[in-house]
């Protein structure tokens, strides 16, 4: 805190940090501390994907290790 009269309090501090929101919206974290994401590739041109395919992009993945430090630090966990 400053103490000169023509500043207003907190006008000299530093902005708070924000979450990506976008990310937050589309990755939920687990129990174990770990990342979970949803598959790419399943909301249209549906009729060429076998139904294999389609079955095994309905599921939640989890983000890779390599990944999974560098979105932790974006989501501020």
């Amino acid at each position: 805190m400053t103490t000169d009269p023509g500043r207003k309090p907190g006008e000299d501090e530093m902005p708070k940090q924000k979450s990506k929101r976008a990310l937050r919206k589309r990755v939920r974290l687990t129990g174990t501390g770990r990342l979970r994401r949803y598959h790419a590739y399943k909301s249209h041109i549906l009729t060429k994907k076998h139904p294999k395919r389609k079955r095994r992009l309905r599921k939640p993945a989890l983000v890779s290790h390599a990944d999974e430090r560098r979105l932790k630090r974006l989501l501020m966990v």
